[in-house]
């Protein structure tokens, strides 16, 4: 993940249009973020969208009232009908907004984008789905996110980051972290945020142990043999 935050700073001093990749849930919006925080752009709007079903109208709207000198994420860019990407392929090739309307002049906007999807865009090119110039002018930067059973080590600090951000003082026995870091996350940051501010809300001590922890995550323990005593409870920590 060092390598990923790196390569997203990089960008982040670029002005060009960034691509991100990887499946649902990795928290491609967070590496969107992060990018906008580390830019020029980071005092202006961060503004997402979820491309599903987004007209023509509601981009122009957005990139000219709410984003305008900031970053636009469009997120699941995939989902973009053919006549949008059209719209936007124009608009990244020379910034100017195709305005919706008859006698409506064509303004030109200055607005970062950075676009998001969990598919392969070469693929819906391939199946006519997807425009393929329009591929090319998204993925001027491409930055792929690894699903969180590849990345077991960024759990913990993950975990501190959401924590730190509720408020709530929890302390995890080694069984407890252990069991997060073995667990496969099949719903990715996604998930593993849900479980904490589950455990913030549920909890009824600081302390978190193995048995306190969802069905899920005891039953993939279960289901794939761990070792009773690699879980047994041993003095709290915090993760780290």
């Amino acid at each position: 993940m060092t390598e990923l935050v790196a390569l997203a700073e990089s960008a982040a001093k670029s002005p060009a249009t960034v691509l991100i990749t990887g499946e649902s849930g990795v928290g491609k919006d967070l590496v969107a973020r992060h990018i906008h925080s580390q830019s020029s752009r980071r005092l202006a709007p961060f503004v997402g969208m979820t491309c599903a079903g987004l007209t023509e109208a509601r981009l122009e709207s957005e990139l000219f009232e709410h984003a305008r000198g900031g970053t636009l994420f469009l997120d699941e860019v995939g989902d973009l009908s053919l006549r949008v990407q059209a719209w936007l392929l124009r608009f990244l090739e020379n910034g100017e907004i195709q305005a919706v309307g008859p006698d409506r002049p064509s303004p030109r906007v200055d607005v970062r984008v950075v676009a998001a999807t969990y598919r392969n865009l070469n693929d819906l090119a391939a199946a006519g789905q997807f425009r393929e110039d329009l591929v090319y002018r998204l993925r001027v930067i491409h930055l792929h996110v690894p699903p969180l059973r590849e990345r077991p080590e960024d759990v913990h600090a993950l975990m501190s980051h959401f924590l730190a951000r509720s408020g709530r003082e929890l302390n995890f026995t080694d069984g407890a972290l252990l069991a997060f870091r073995r667990y496969s996350w099949p719903g990715n940051v996604r998930e593993l945020l849900n479980v904490v501010e589950q455990l913030v809300w549920l909890s009824a001590g600081t302390v978190v142990g193995v048995e306190d922890l969802p069905v899920s995550i005891r039953s993939f323990l279960v289901a794939n043999e761990w070792a009773a005593g690699d879980l047994a409870p041993r003095p709290p920590s915090r993760p780290h």
